[in-house]
């Protein structure tokens, strides 16, 4: 059990992405259009798994976990003092952040080896 769902994350990655996707969308506005840009974005990787897309995919989202880090960053220096909210942004922020890491860099992967498959 624990293996096929070990593989199952490694085959998708996309359905983490699309996850973290709609929690941003939920903690956000309804009608956010980038976070309906990326989920839909997604939605099409899923159904047509094109290799170069994927790969575009995957360096943007790269680049938002670059903007992460920066926004986290940010926001801990404006707590005047190290508290519990202070310590609850770092400790979800970076979970968040090495989730999305991950499924990025899986993501990445997936593609890059399909392409050297061909």
């Amino acid at each position: 059990m624990i293996k096929k769902t070990g593989q199952l994350i490694a085959d998708y990655p996309e359905y983490i992405l699309i996850a973290l996707v709609s929690f941003y969308w939920a903690s956000t506005l309804l009608i956010n259009p980038i976070a309906i840009g990326l989920f839909f974005i997604l939605i099409l990787q899923i159904i047509f798994k094109n290799r170069i897309s994927g790969l575009m995919i995957g360096s943007l989202f790269v680049f938002i976990n670059l903007f992460l880090v920066l926004a986290i960053g940010s926001e801990l220096f404006e707590f005047p003092e190290f508290n519990m909210n202070a310590k609850k942004l770092l400790i979800y922020g970076f979970l968040i952040l090495v989730i999305c890491s991950m499924a990025t860099g899986l993501m990445l992967y997936k593609h890059l080896l399909n392409e050297r498959k061909d």
